[in-house]
């Protein structure tokens, strides 16, 4: 579990291939100083498994299911990502619940300057978009950020200078592609209350099923 709070941009220094997955070495710092192999790190957002350390980075497999969700794939060597390590229980929790399970991919469609805050306009398939919600939280490239509108093909995100610049999105332009994990509890509750695809039987919660249970 993480908590969308980057903690330093780290470097892909080599990208090995193998038939329908990948291994990442990815130059870090400020991670390592207690990053242990079989620790989880986000990259990207991403949730990964260090395999091996050294005394400048660490290497992480990518799997099959990964690479065909997030934007690992399109990794090469000097790009820069985003990296945190899971969340410790006993600090602050600054930013939302973060997995790091990718639900998909968007498109930076625009940015644009507000005083000192940078506006970034994501385009994002309607499966993704309906668990956004103004004010509500989004990761992006694993970055905990604040919803600040949605429409019904984008959602847009305001941003400090402090962020941008202590992560990848300092870097970014129109057309990139970025990671996005949606709402964790949102999800949770759109199951629960059986409004998916995968239930079409349960009715849900109505006015009549709360009448029908003494509510």
């Amino acid at each position: 579990m993480f908590t969308g709070m980057i903690e330093e941009v780290g470097t892909i220094l080599a990208v090995r291939w193998g038939a329908h997955s990948s291994a990442l070495s990815v130059r870090a710092g400020v991670i390592l100083s207690d990053l242990k192999i079989g620790d989880s790190v986000a990259v990207n957002g991403v949730c990964l498994t260090a395999t091996a350390k050294t005394a400048g980075g660490f290497t992480a497999d990518v799997m099959h299911e990964t690479l065909n969700r997030s934007t690992l794939g399109a990794l090469t060597v000097g790009c820069r990502v985003n990296l945190e390590r899971a969340m410790a229980v006993n600090g602050r929790f600054g930013g939302h619940i973060v997995s790091g399970h990718i639900d998909g991919t968007g498109r930076i469609s625009k940015i644009h300057r507000d005083d000192i805050a940078l506006w970034y306009t994501v385009e994002a398939p309607p499966e993704l978009l309906r668990f956004l919600v103004e004010k509500g939280s989004v990761a992006l490239d694993g970055i905990s950020l604040t919803v600040a509108a949605v429409s019904e093909k984008d959602f847009s995100v305001s941003v400090i200078p402090h962020t941008a610049a202590a992560t990848s999105l300092s870097e970014s332009k129109a057309g990139d592609r970025v990671n996005l994990e949606t709402d964790l509890i949102g999800k949770y509750v759109e199951k629960l209350l059986g409004m998916t695809p995968e239930v079409p039987k349960r009715p849900g919660i109505t006015p009549e099923y709360l009448l029908q249970n003494g509510f």
